[in-house]
């Protein structure tokens, strides 16, 4: 027992300081705790025990419904064909083209290349949340369009990693077929529970969330696929019911980064070895390449298509080219399910974090649109106050 609260002390000490440093550097806390586990791993050698393994897997479910219930459903509708068209650009191109590099140029082996091909085709909602919130844009027809977009890319990506992997067997048909009872009146009976049992010392709501949460995840992992691929759908369906009530929201988020998400993060960086990345910093860059570039050759054209001019299509291309949280899962996934070896993980790692640093620095510096608030420019960019034509037509074909 000794042990085990000792770890536990060492583990939420680099959660802390990982957390110092984010508010320090301006940074995402999820790239610092990364950082931090590859510290943890390669210099203070830790290892990884049965329970954090367990609370390391509801970080991931917690934080993954999380990213579902941050989606505005009424921009999600309003922008549903643009956003539409380039989230599943924004996940096929970069999808298919590294399964594709990883398979005939790296010479991996076909379920590795799948995973390589999954963690690479998502976009990273944390990361583009922050900007929007940073520059303003959030405010914007444009900020809701590329957060919507980003919405439909990780479904992608959660679908994929979800089914392609699953065993297609009867416990798939009785996963779907709980799962689709479940969501249709989750939203009505989420509002029932708060209106009768909310704002309760002990919490019922909370708990009944993540009750829906562990057994629609528990009924995922038993048919062969990954608790988040409901937990993303959940998100989705009571993303109405957060907007309606944000106390509970920032509830939950409270319990996942102060207690959860730093042993996923921390773990996720654990595995990542500085040898490997030094021997094979060219594979690293080239998946990073094959990314960015796959994103581009998707995104970019479409952006062109809904009139966006063009200084806003390439802001969009680059953060949609972002990276992070479903990557590692994805990753994660991987390697805890012997697809791929520590080497290729630490590859598909250090890629998918530089994803999340390369594309956004760049559109931050060069690309930040006119549409963005006077405060949030860089000094000398001209400041506009209204939104180009971006053709609110085009970005408001999905209105009823």
């Amino acid at each position: 027992m000794e042990h085990v609260w000792g770890t536990a002390a060492i583990w939420m000490a680099l959660a802390l300081v990982a957390s110092l440093f984010s508010i320090r550097l301006g940074i995402s806390v999820a790239l610092v705790e990364i950082a931090v586990g590859v510290f943890g791993g390669n210099v203070l050698h830790l290892e990884v025990s049965e329970w954090i393994n367990a609370l390391a897997g509801i970080g991931a479910v917690v934080l993954t419904f999380l990213a579902g219930a941050e989606i505005d459903p009424e921009s999600l509708r309003r922008h549903l064909k643009p956003s539409l068209a380039i989230g599943i650009a924004g996940f096929v191109f970069p999808f298919l083209g590294a399964a594709a590099f990883a398979r005939f140029v790296a010479g991996w082996a076909p379920d590795s290349a799948w995973i390589a091909g999954i963690a690479l085709s998502t976009t990273s909602v944390a990361v583009v949340y922050a900007v929007m919130v940073e520059t303003g844009l959030n405010q914007t027809e444009l900020g809701k369009l590329i957060l919507a977009a980003c919405f439909i890319n990780d479904l992608g990506t959660v679908l994929a990693l979800g089914l392609i992997f699953a065993g297609f067997d009867r416990w798939l048909v009785v996963f779907a077929a709980v799962t689709a009872l479940v969501l249709w009146p989750l939203p009505r009976l989420t509002r029932w529970v708060i209106q009768t049992w909310g704002g309760r010392v002990s919490e019922p709501e909370v708990k009944f969330l993540l009750l829906v949460l562990f057994a629609l995840g528990w009924l995922a992992t038993r048919a062969g696929s990954e608790a988040v691929l409901p937990s993303y759908l959940i998100g989705l369906v009571v993303a109405g019911v957060f907007q309606e009530s944000r106390a509970l929201m920032l509830r939950l988020r409270t319990i996942a980064f102060g207690a959860l998400t730093p042993f996923y993060f921390i773990k996720a960086g654990l595995f990542v070895s500085i040898p490997a990345i030094i021997s094979r910093a060219a594979l690293i860059g080239a998946f990073l390449l094959v990314k960015m570039v796959a994103k581009l050759v998707g995104v970019w054209p479409l952006t062109r298509a809904f009139a966006m001019e063009r200084r806003s299509g390439t802001y969009t291309t680059l953060l949609m080219s972002t990276g992070l949280t479903f990557g590692t899962i994805s990753a994660l996934f991987g390697l805890t399910n012997g697809l791929i070896d520590q080497s290729q993980y630490t590859v598909l790692v250090t890629a998918v974090i530089g994803s999340a640093v390369v594309p956004t620095l760049i559109a931050q510096t060069w690309f930040l649109p006119e549409t963005a608030p006077a405060g949030a420019r860089e000094p000398g960019q001209a400041s506009v106050s209204t939104l180009p034509a971006m053709e609110s037509s085009s970005l408001s074909e999905g209105e009823d």
